[in-house]
């Protein structure tokens, strides 16, 4: 069963190095927008926890702030790492 394996893996790569640029290309095409799709589900995905996920990590930090007082961000980009 090995040795069919073996055969199949050879014919794919056979087919492989056959292929035209047009079809190379349009591979890549294929694969390229299944990773955007695949990385735009996971950003969608981890923004929906996005609240959870700061409120844990800003736990310690608002705990030993004075009572009423708000974080204070010193740069414009601070106040986008947690939303």
């Amino acid at each position: 069963m090995n040795h069919e394996v073996g055969i199949e893996h050879v014919e794919t790569q056979e087919q492989f190095e056959q292929q035209t640029l047009t079809e190379h290309l349009a591979e890549l095409r294929s694969c390229l927008l299944i990773s955007l799709a695949a990385v735009g589900a996971g950003f969608a995905a981890a923004y929906s926890f996005v609240r959870p996920l700061a409120d844990w990590f800003l736990r310690p930090l608002i705990k030993v702030l004075p009572p009423g007082k708000p974080l204070i961000f010193t740069s414009y980009q601070e106040g986008f790492f947690f939303i």
